[in-house]
Formats: C-alpha cells, sequence, structure tokens
C-alpha cells in the first residue's frame, strides 16, 4: 500500500495502473491517480449539446408537457422552440436569451438566471422573476395569473410596478 494526501491506495490499484499503462508506477506527494479525461470547458460544451438535442427531441415530439432546464449551462433557446405545452423551468441556469419563445401552458420559471428581458408577444399563466434582472415588461406580454418579481430591478421601480397592476397585472414583491 501506499500512503498519498492522508489515504492509503491499495496496491491493487496500483498494479491495476500499472498493468494498464505498461509502465512503473510512482506516486509523489500531491498526486492523483484519477485524472479526468475531458477539460471542465469540454464538459460544459458536451452538456450543452445534450441539452440542445433533449430540446429538438422535445419539439419533435410536439412541445407536449414541462420543459425542465433548471441548472443547465444553457445560454439561450433555439430559434425554433415557439411554445411550450406545459411549464418551462430554468432556475439557476445561464440562461440570456428566450429567442422566438411564444406560448408557455402554465408558467415559466426564470429564478436566479442571468436574463433581462423578455421576448415579445409572449403568453404565459405564471411568471417567476425572482432574483433576475429584468427590469421593465415588454408592452404585449400577456400573464393569465400572477408575476413574481421580488430581488429584481422591476421590483425597485415603484411606479413601473403601479403602472403594471393598472394595467391589470397580478404583480407579488414576494413569494405567497
Amino acid at each position: 500500500e501506499c500512503k498519498r494526501q492522508g489515504r492509503w491506495i491499495p496496491l491493487k490499484e496500483i498494479k491495476l495502473l500499472e498493468l494498464l499503462s505498461g509502465k512503473k508506477v510512482i506516486l509523489k506527494e500531491g498526486e492523483d491517480l484519477l485524472i479526468p479525461r475531458r477539460s471542465k470547458e469540454e464538459r460544459e460544451k458536451n452538456h450543452i449539446i445534450a441539452i440542445n438535442k433533449q430540446i429538438q427531441e422535445y419539439i419533435k415530439n410536439g412541445s407536449k408537457g414541462d420543459l425542465d432546464l433548471r441548472d443547465t449551462p444553457i445560454e439561450k433557446l433555439p430559434n425554433n422552440l415557439i411554445k411550450v405545452g406545459g411549464s418551462l423551468v430554468l432556475d439557476r441556469s445561464k440562461i440570456k436569451n428566450l429567442n422566438n419563445l411564444k406560448e408557455i401552458r402554465y408558467f415559466l420559471s426564470l429564478e436566479k438566471t442571468q436574463i433581462r428581458e423578455l421576448p415579445k408577444n409572449l403568453t404565459v399563466e405564471l411568471l417567476d422573476l425572482e432574483d433576475t434582472l429584468v427590469e421593465s415588461l415588454p408592452d404585449n406580454l400577456v400573464v393569465k395569473g400572477k408575476i413574481y418579481i421580488k430581488n429584481t430591478p422591476l421590483s425597485r421601480n415603484k411606479e413601473l410596478v403601479q403602472k403594471y397592476k393598472d394595467k391589470g397585472y397580478i404583480i407579488y414583491n414576494v413569494k405567497i
């Protein structure tokens, strides 16, 4: 056995590595047996490719049901995603652009994203903008239910919030 970084490495792991590499293995202090084959950037790029394939499959299947993309590295939606037949959840993703999205049957959740603006002519049942960078709503936005704006630049603009309420929007500065 060999001790490395306060942990004993079984001799059979070292022997296996030697067998696979055809070389004598001598570990120096701080070295690790497991070396990632792909860089963080390459793994993220491959993750984005997989997410885009998932979205294209969703569109191919008629955009039915929910589309959950929370915690993903995706920065924009594909141009051909026009409609979501359920809810669209993008919480904590790197999303910056919703592109041509026009209709979401239930709710759109953008919590803790870098989104700054919503697409024109968007229709949604419920809209969660908590902890986003949204400063205003597009004139032609249709929200059939509530809009949550906690911790947004919009939430700090009392005059604009009142204007939206006067237009008939149901706006909450806190989650209920």
